[in-house]
């Protein structure tokens, strides 16, 4: 039952060939079986999710369908607040993060039927793209052993991928849907700044913060996203703009739309099998009617110079009390960071935030002019060995993490809707990922390239070998 996708359990539950108990406890056996090994689960609530999936085949048997959802079982990146659940952030602290709110985008799927099988491991304090954890556990990568499964929504990519839930919620300040999703050989998407409320989950950066959804297809995650997406009162960011039908636009196919392959940086320093991937994904979408063509992009280096200013003046803002009051709790590497952000100047700072504005306007109207989406890598190599990116001195593996982040931080500070999804396999069987980019709120057509990709090939149906 767990290699089913998410869709494909709704149309099982929607025709009553499997009910929502079975659904439940076929994720709840096999979370006993593989998460010792994994380490995707921080907070696992049991005899809440049976309850509630009890509760909806009642529901179902008299005649109510909550709702497209109806007796899904979910889980949670462990920054979002669930009522009756603590919230770690990836901390040592169960609840070092409280809302006067639910978290929004929770509430919405719970809303929609699913069950919630509790909170899912991340780094601590959403500070690192490798999944490792000195509280709650490295999180393990499902296709390879000892393997970094990324980060820093590393136990959702990790879950969704072992087949311990059939979706997940992730967090994204530069990257951290789109690592582990491309680690993990799943699918993740980055919405457009503003597009799901963030109201109800911590803040790492709240300039450069998303959350959004994590599944095995894209179908999954566009129905995900349909239903988390929209305005919210408790988010002053998110915007009004309707959200579409993003589900009904999927088959549409690329027939006619501009594909832009860049020209500079993205494909700088990849491993050979990434670039090939990568390209060979471009050949297929023109041989589905997309027009293929290299584009020169602008710069990145600048846009993620203002990333790194405004996450590190913003995140050490947050965290500033942990940090001075009992730093010894922190990893070397979080602890560092944060430091950094404590002697960011305020002009620097105000001025990051102006080239911000500035640097969306110019590459909107320059790349979107001549493209509708762009294809790039999401990871520069396939998942490291875990011990070969998390030794060392502290500032060489905060160097390290920010060589493997580099690919996808950019879109962060564009705000850009990014879908993150397989596009091959590196000879040992670890997951290869790709990046499609679009214009601002235009999710419909991110999706429904990435949707023509997947289709046409089988990466998606690959399940990782963790039994």
């Amino acid at each position: 039952m767990t290699d089913l996708s998410l869709s494909e359990l709704v149309a099982a539950l929607a025709a009553r060939k499997v009910s929502a108990e079975e659904a439940t406890r076929a994720c709840l056996d096999r979370i006993a079986r593989l998460d010792g090994r994994l380490h995707a689960f921080i907070t696992l609530d049991a005899a809440g999710a049976l309850a509630r999936a009890r509760a909806l085949d009642a529901d179902l048997a008299a005649g109510h369908r909550r709702g497209p959802l109806h007796g899904v079982p979910l889980a949670y990146k462990d920054l979002c607040q669930v009522p009756g659940l603590p919230t770690s952030c990836g901390t040592r602290t169960a609840d070092y993060f409280t809302s006067p709110v639910e978290c929004t985008a929770v509430s919405r799927l719970h809303a929609a039927g699913a069950v919630t099988l509790g909170k899912l491991n991340m780094t601590e304090l959403a500070l690192g793209p490798f999944g490792d954890n000195p509280h709650h556990g490295d999180v393990d990568n499902p296709w390879r052993a000892g393997h970094v499964s990324g980060g820093s929504s590393s136990g959702s990519g990790a879950a969704v991928a072992a087949g311990l839930a059939y979706g997940a919620l992730g967090s994204d300040t530069g990257g951290s849907i789109r690592l582990p999703a491309a680690c993990c050989g799943i699918v993740g998407i980055k919405p457009t700044y503003g597009r799901v409320s963030r109201a109800g989950a911590m803040p790492l950066s709240w300039s450069l913060d998303h959350l959004g959804p994590m599944a095995r297809t894209v179908r999954d995650a566009a129905l995900m996203l349909e239903i988390v997406a929209g305005p919210d009162p408790h988010d002053a960011t998110c915007s009004p703009r309707p959200v579409g039908a993003l589900v009904a636009g999927l088959d549409h196919g690329p027939a006619g739309l501009r594909v832009a392959l860049p020209e500079n940086y993205y494909f700088d320093g990849v491993a050979p099998e990434v670039r090939a991937a990568v390209e060979a994904a471009a050949g297929v979408l023109a041989g589905l009617g997309a027009r293929v063509r290299p584009l020169r992009l602008p710069d990145p280096a600048t846009a993620t110079d203002v990333a790194n200013i405004l996450a590190r003046s913003e995140s050490a803002a947050i965290h500033a009390r942990v940090l001075r009051e009992r730093p010894h709790e922190l990893g070397g590497a979080v602890r560092s960071r944060l430091e950094v952000g404590l002697h960011v100047l305020a002009h620097d700072y105000l001025q990051a935030g102006r080239l911000r504005a500035r640097l969306t306007r110019e590459f909107v109207a320059e790349v979107f002019a001549e493209t509708d989406v762009v294809l790039a890598p999401a990871i520069p190599e396939p998942a490291p060995a875990l011990a070969a990116v998390t030794v060392g001195p502290v500032d060489e593996v905060v160097r390290r993490m920010g060589r493997f982040s580099r690919l996808t931080r950019p879109f962060n500070v564009l705000g850009l809707p990014v879908v993150a999804l397989p596009c091959g396999a590196a000879a040992d069987g670890r997951p290869l990922g790709l990046q499609v980019v679009g214009r601002p709120f235009d999710e419909a057509t991110v999706l429904r390239v990435a949707h023509a990709y997947e289709q046409a090939t089988d990466w998606h149906r690959r399940r990782a070998p963790v039994e």
